[in-house]
């Protein structure tokens, strides 16, 4: 009797078993499915077109090189990439500046208070990137908004020249990327005991001890997250620099563009390609390192 009762809950147990093992596998073989055809096999797509020949009219030849890895020690390639990094970086830094105090501001901020502020902050996502990027140069240009106002106010004699330039890049990745790091950074501080600020206070700290002690670490996550956020497409962008800085602002996004539809040289902007995956793989590993190191530490 003991033997029947023991082998029917080892059957039933089995069975359910397998039936989560089933529902498990249901759930999880269509997003492996989407992630092999849409990322994974374009991957090794790029891989394999960065070792082959150009073809005489574009496309592959199907013969193996390494001269497209060669071509990128080429002075002229290595400063797009330069120029790339400190536009992505100055963007991450001055989306950090104005989005933290923003952030922090919204999530000091009565809860009837908090939705609107955030609206106004989404908002911005409900028009097109590209039409947005456009209004900057009805903006930035000789005959734009900022430049009549300078002149109306007689500061300037003749028009400023913001457009086609770093300037207006800046300005455009700035403005486009500006929420992306606003979001995470309220997602962070809305959890932060505010009464902590009043303790810190009554313990004699003044301001700056109080935000370098308190509240920087504890709202550090949400900085790594924003940051991050912010400077992975920035390195990629390429609207921006296309529409606002021209000729004269190449970023590595439109080199690959270029190079794909312009040149029709597939084999090198798969090489181009890969060192932007190699760039935006780099901060993405140092991140969770750290978090790892961290949680083996608590």
């Amino acid at each position: 009797m003991f033997d029947r009762i023991q082998t029917h809950w080892q059957t039933h147990l089995a069975t359910a078993t397998n039936r989560r093992r089933l529902n498990l596998a249901v759930l999880v073989i269509p997003a492996t499915i989407w992630l092999f055809f849409f990322f994974v096999l374009p991957l090794l797509m790029v891989l394999l077109y960065s070792v082959l020949e150009r073809g005489i009219y574009g496309g592959v030849n199907w013969q193996f090189t390494l001269s497209n890895y060669q071509r990128l020690l080429n002075p002229i390639y290595w400063g797009v990439l330069g120029r790339s990094l400190w536009l992505a970086l100055f963007t991450t830094v001055a989306c950090l500046l104005i989005g933290y105090p923003l952030a922090f501001f919204i999530a000091s901020r009565p809860p009837q208070w908090r939705n609107t502020l955030l609206l106004l902050v989404i908002i911005p996502f409900w028009t097109n990137f590209l039409v947005r990027i456009y209004a900057w140069i009805i903006i930035l240009r000789r005959e734009g908004v900022i430049n009549v106002l300078l002149s109306s106010l007689n500061l300037i004699d003749q028009p400023l020249d913001l457009l086609f330039n770093s300037f207006a890049v800046t300005i455009g990745l700035v403005y486009g990327y500006l929420p992306f790091m606003i979001l995470p950074l309220y997602a962070t501080i809305e959890r932060f005991d505010f009464s902590l600020l009043d303790a810190s206070q009554d313990l004699g700290a003044n301001d700056l001890k109080t935000f370098v002690r308190i509240v920087l670490p504890l709202t550090l996550r949400g900085i790594v997250a924003g940051c991050l956020l912010v400077f992975i497409p920035a390195v990629g962008e390429f609207i921006t620099p296309d529409i606002l800085g021209g000729a004269k602002t190449i970023m590595m996004g439109n080199l690959v563009q270029n190079q794909f539809l312009g040149a029709r040289h597939w084999p090198f902007g798969s090489v181009l390609s890969i060192v932007m995956i190699v760039i935006v793989l780099i901060p993405i590993l140092i991140y969770f390192r750290i978090a790892d190191e961290k949680l083996k530490a608590n």
